[in-house]
């Protein structure tokens, strides 16, 4: 029987996790991908001739998907894992604490390295305690997470020195943006439900080398070529170029954000898909920093009360500055960001301090991540047309948009054509 022909629009993680799941099902699948670039939101590239990635992506061990889909390629000895959640806290004048778990059972395991967390103070610390205990009730608030907090008491001491450095980078939205049920599924599954699922991990090598690591493995692979649209008919689809060629597939999986996948589809109510504009991008900023310091002696650290909430150290003498919910930024000279960017973490790092600063680049990335409000159902991966499937992060997986989100999303779309009832792929599966 001749192998189902699969068309993936999109080459970012959860097209990609599409792609290899339907390749390794038995399907010839070939992906589309508008930029030149593959990886999507989590991709790499060249600037003045050192590879940085267009964002410091962070996973966590809770991320299952996330780490079988690097094993999947080879490419397991490229993630890095703490052995045990450990964070260095910052403040701006250089004030360091740590928060590092314990060998005791969840949520136990950061007792101890909360009692001696000295960025709050004792009545604080209560506070926090009192609403972590309450987290479940997160799970099903109306409202913003910040709005949950304020009706619980959290004053603005608990705020700075524990809510927002973790959960604005987690969700890259405001306290007062962010869904209380989206908080709360994060604090749950990272620090409430298993004493290592808040690992924090990262990728030792640039994040295009996933992308290719995937692409490798399948059929063919088209860059810089835009889908315009979809002809759905009978029993598959065709796939409408930008320069007016068409690809006769069986099945498609459309792997896109938000805006693009509305103007992708024309009409998206006919495939039952609805909202699709009321998702609203959120920005993040990276700021690449070379300096003359070599090694300062930890991965990654956390800053209070900074536009900068993380700083990650990529090599000796090269910093990476993490700048979540960064609409303040994303529209700033380089060189103004640069700036900002350097006098905080020489305030903030004191082995920093009278550093020179070597070279500087900024990346940006205007749809970072999509928040949409609570209201607003998310798409599953199947349509209307059970030969057209969607993808995405930002679609209803039961995580926010995420890196584990991005993959399961791929796998889901993946599933719904070659187990679907219609039997669009079965035959191969």
């Amino acid at each position: 029987m001749a192998e189902r022909r699969v068309a993936v629009v999109g080459a970012g993680l959860a097209g990609l996790a599409a792609a290899l799941e339907l390749k390794e099902a038995g399907c010839e699948v070939t992906v589309f991908e508008r930029s030149r670039l593959l990886g999507g939101r989590a991709t790499s590239f060249d600037v003045g001739g050192r590879e940085v990635d267009n964002g410091q992506h962070v996973f966590l061990a809770c991320f299952t998907e996330f780490m079988r889909f690097a094993r999947r390629l080879g490419m397991a000895d490229a993630l890095s894992l703490q052995d045990r959640f450990d964070v260095l806290v910052l403040s701006r004048r250089g004030e360091g604490s740590r928060l590092r778990a314990g060998a005791l059972p969840p949520p136990w395991h950061l007792l101890t390295a909360f009692l001696r967390y000295r960025h709050l103070g004792w009545t604080d610390k209560l506070d926090v305690a009192r609403a972590l205990a309450r987290v479940g009730e997160a799970g099903h608030a109306e409202g913003s997470f910040g709005a949950w907090l304020a009706r619980l008491g959290q004053r603005e001491a608990a705020l700075r020195g524990f809510w927002r450095p973790f959960l604005v980078p987690a969700l890259n939205a405001p306290l007062d943006r962010m869904s209380a049920v989206d908080a709360g599924f994060v604090l749950r599954t990272a620090f409430l439900s298993d004493a290592g699922a808040a690992r924090l991990g990262y990728s030792t090598v640039p994040l295009a080398h996933f992308a290719a690591a995937a692409a490798r493995r399948l059929d063919r692979v088209h860059l810089s070529a835009p889908v315009t649209g979809l002809d759905v008919r009978g029993g598959g689809v065709a796939v409408c170029l930008s320069g007016g060629d068409r690809a006769l597939v069986d099945a498609v999986v459309v792997a896109v954000p938000p805006p693009q996948l509305g103007r992708l589809l024309g009409d998206p109510e006919e495939y039952g898909v609805r909202a699709l504009d009321r998702y609203e991008a959120r920005p993040i900023v990276d700021v690449h920093l070379w300096h003359d310091r070599g090694r300062l002696g930890f991965d990654l650290a956390a800053l209070l009360d900074s536009p900068v909430q993380w700083v990650f150290e990529k090599a000796p003498g090269y910093v990476c500055c993490s700048l979540s919910a960064a609409d303040d930024h994303v529209r700033r000279p380089t060189d103004e960001t640069v700036r900002l960017c350097w006098d905080e973490v020489t305030g903030a790092i004191p082995a920093l301090r009278g550093a020179q600063l070597l070279d500087a680049r900024a990346t940006r990335s205007p749809e970072g991540t999509f928040l949409v409000s609570p209201d607003v159902p998310r798409p599953g991966p199947r349509t209307r047309f059970p030969h057209v499937a969607i993808a995405g992060s930002w679609t209803d997986t039961g995580w926010p948009d995420t890196l584990e989100s991005a993959v399961r999303s791929g796998l889901a779309a993946a599933q719904s054509l070659l187990g679907t009832a219609e039997g669009v792929l079965c035959a191969t599966h």
